[in-house]
């Protein structure tokens, strides 16, 4: 077991271990006294740990209630969200109940938004079953949801009360999710923790995970609202949501930020800020992977979508560009060079 603590605006652990689902009600008796829970999941996950979990915790004291959504970037709305106001109303939840997200990214984004918003804010704890969200989304409080203009663009920094991640849970995740979850560790890698690649080689999934989460919980304390080093996390993520979503979702969050890498590694090679040899790294190992490194999209239509950034700030977009096998650095760039930067990382 691998246990990290987040100290933030609020403090909490990440706990990494085996078999974690099958006694989460006795960990959060460990946090919190006996309380109603209402559990968020989607379609795909609750039918393979939704009556686990809420057994565990039934038998630890708590009264469980479920909010089940359809699976998919598709749910990930204003309408869905609305949706769970609405259950967790008629629940009804009080402010010292929970919400646990059981899922991956999506349903962490949209129960932590609602834990930020249903009566000013109650506390949710975070169970997630992806790679992606152990090693990503579910530390550090982020939470949104998408609207058609882009992703993420109504949120809420909340951080979770716990997290629990069970990396059992990644034996029944398709080969397609795992690989998604893979390019973000590989991001970590790629920013300022090259251990990472090491561990790949290893296939040390546990260990991943715990660096993965160390290093976010370093960047989230420096930077809780992500105004300088957090961003650092973004390699990648500009071009990449862009990418997201003008294949309207059909590709991956994972397959479009590893895109994403590419085409700013390309780019930092071609303008000479980087060695050819960190490309050479980033697409042998994400090819080991079955990542995409391109696109066939026109890069005008993807410079267009990256203009809806939320790092943009008037005329300038944060990017994160590397330097080298484990250091990056941020770069403003004017939004009329992001077509230029597109073309040179094609």
């Amino acid at each position: 077991m691998y246990k990290v603590e987040v100290n933030a605006s609020k403090s909490y652990e990440v706990i990494i271990e085996r078999g974690g689902i099958k006694k989460c009600g006795d960990t959060l008796l460990r946090y919190f006294s006996p309380s109603a829970v209402c559990i968020v999941s989607d379609t795909n996950v609750a039918p393979l740990y939704l009556d686990t979990v809420k057994t565990s915790l039934e038998r630890s004291g708590f009264t469980v209630n479920e909010f089940i959504f359809p699976a998919g970037e598709e749910s990930k709305t204003p309408e869905t969200l609305f949706a769970l106001w609405r259950k967790l109303a008629s629940v009804p939840l009080t402010r010292t109940d929970i919400i646990v997200a059981l899922g991956g990214g999506v349903t962490g984004d949209m129960a932590g938004f609602a834990a930020a918003t249903y009566l000013r804010g109650i506390k949710y704890v975070q169970i997630p079953t992806t790679l992606l969200a152990m090693v990503d989304s579910s530390v550090g409080g982020k939470t949104a949801v998408d609207l058609p203009d882009g992703k993420n663009l109504c949120g809420a920094f909340c951080q979770p009360s716990l997290v629990i991640c069970d990396t059992d849970t990644l034996n029944t995740l398709p080969p397609q999710q795992y690989s998604c979850g893979m390019a973000e560790v590989i991001k970590y890698g790629m920013i300022d923790r090259p251990v990472i690649f090491e561990l790949i080689s290893k296939n040390d999934v546990d260990a991943l995970v715990y660096e993965c989460v160390c290093d976010k919980r370093d960047k989230v304390e420096e930077d809780e609202f992500d105004n300088g080093v957090r961003r650092l996390l973004n390699l990648g993520h500009t071009f990449g949501h862009a990418i997201e979503r003008l294949s309207n979702f059909t590709l991956g969050h994972g397959q479009a930020v590893a895109i994403g890498m590419c085409i700013i590694t390309r780019y930092a090679v071609n303008e000479g800020l980087c060695d050819a040899s960190v490309l050479t790294s980033l697409l042998d190992v994400l090819k080991k992977y079955d990542l995409p490194t391109s696109t066939d999209l026109a890069p005008e239509d993807i410079a267009a979508a990256a203009l809806g950034d939320k790092k943009r700030e008037g005329g300038t977009v944060d990017l994160i560009v590397p330097l080298g096998l484990g250091n990056t650095v941020r770069k403003k760039h004017g939004t009329d060079e992001l077509v230029h930067i597109v073309r040179q990382g094609m």
